[in-house]
């Protein structure tokens, strides 16, 4: 049914706004982006570094993901996972997605701007790019390796927090980026596999309809793997002291015990579950580096 004979309160019609922005997604990517901030420097962030970066990266974030639901209607009117989306339903019109994305990024980069500094607007811009057109438009059609590639821009939070506080990206800021990068893949196929229904009434090539389950599970163990070893990376580089290190190494075992029962004993509940931890352990272990971050503040060391 058509969005124009349904009437909306207000409440209902910003909510249907807020849908588009996709909090869930967006509130872990500004939670990295916030730790980048504060891992930047020995101290706090000035208030109003913290505050600016963190509603312009919101907002830019947030239109990035409005952009998305555009592009994917007619996808997500085919997935169950997707279909409820008010831009799937019809419930808002093309055109007013486009504008909320375009008001809301504006709004984002003018923040960015004006309260951290052009550095930080630049890269964000480049992340909505490789995000709302590279993966979503050229990518997620066309490869099994989307989330790989695209993966790219959904791993550039830490990067940006960084950027907004000290004008500039050092090593520390792209292991980070490294670590969310390489974290996708296992992440996102645990949805794909006891999603593959969805993907495949959608016509999406996503790795489990293009190459099968076992390779999939083999390629989620086998990334899982390289996650632990780059979750690592923190401590090598003197970035995180031991506090750190430990959270990782624990995070990081729950994770490959995960990622082992779905190559050795598969079933979608599992596969589910490990989607759900997958989020869990992203926002303990950059909460480990926080924590670790002042202990070492504290302490002196």
């Amino acid at each position: 049914m058509e969005s124009t004979t349904l009437p909306h309160s207000p409440g209902s019609r910003i909510s249907q706004y807020v849908a588009l922005t996709k909090p869930r997604v967006t509130q872990l990517a500004v939670f990295c982006a916030v730790i980048g901030m504060f891992l930047a420097v020995p101290g706090m962030v000035p208030l109003r570094v913290l505050i600016g970066g963190t509603i312009g990266i919101w907002l830019t974030s947030g239109a990035a993901f409005a952009i998305n639901c555009l592009v994917e209607q007619k996808v997500d009117a085919k997935m169950r996972r997707t279909s409820w989306r008010p831009s799937a339903r019809g419930e808002i019109s093309s055109k007013q997605i486009l504008l909320f994305s375009a008001v809301i990024g504006g709004i984002g980069m003018w923040t960015l701007y004006t309260f951290t500094n052009a550095l930080t607007m630049w890269l964000t811009v480049g992340t909505f790019i490789g995000y709302a057109i590279i993966y979503t438009l050229l990518l997620k059609p066309a490869t099994p390796q989307n989330i790989v590639i695209g993966g790219a821009s959904g791993a550039m939070p830490p990067a940006l927090g960084w950027a907004a506080v000290t004008g500039h990206v050092p090593g520390d800021a792209w292991i980070l980026v490294l670590i969310i990068f390489v974290w996708t893949p296992p992440h996102f196929w645990s949805l794909a596999l006891y999603r593959r229904k969805d993907y495949e009434n959608a016509g999406l090539p996503m790795l489990p309809n293009t190459h099968g389950e076992a390779y999939t599970r083999l390629h989620i163990l086998l990334y899982t793997v390289i996650l632990f070893v780059v979750t690592l990376m923190p401590f090598i580089s003197g970035m995180s002291g031991v506090l750190y290190l430990t959270a990782a190494v624990l995070l990081g075992v729950v994770f490959l015990a995960y990622a082992w029962k779905i190559y050795r004993e598969y079933s979608d509940m599992l596969a589910r579950k490990t989607f759900r931890y997958s989020i869990v352990y992203l926002s303990l272990l950059f909460a480990a580096l926080l924590v670790d971050h002042y202990v070492h503040a504290l302490l002196g060391v």
